[in-house]
């Protein structure tokens, strides 16, 4: 593959900040609403156990009285 096709690739052009807006844009375009919701209900999903994470190393590391 030469430079030339390389950089002619389009995954090549999603690797710069504004090719990565950019097909995160397009993908929300083209995203139905209900996909839209369901990510939405992963990443709550996934922020909760985070969290719950989180205050489980906090309650760990807290000395016992």
């Amino acid at each position: 593959m030469t430079r030339k096709q390389l950089y002619a690739h389009p995954g090549w052009k999603s690797c710069t900040f504004e090719g990565a807006e950019l097909s995160t844009l397009l993908l929300g375009l083209q995203s139905t609403f209900r996909e839209k919701l369901e990510w939405l209900e992963e990443a709550e999903t996934l922020t909760l156990q985070l969290r719950a994470s989180r205050e489980q190393v906090r309650t760990r590391k807290s000395p016992v009285r």
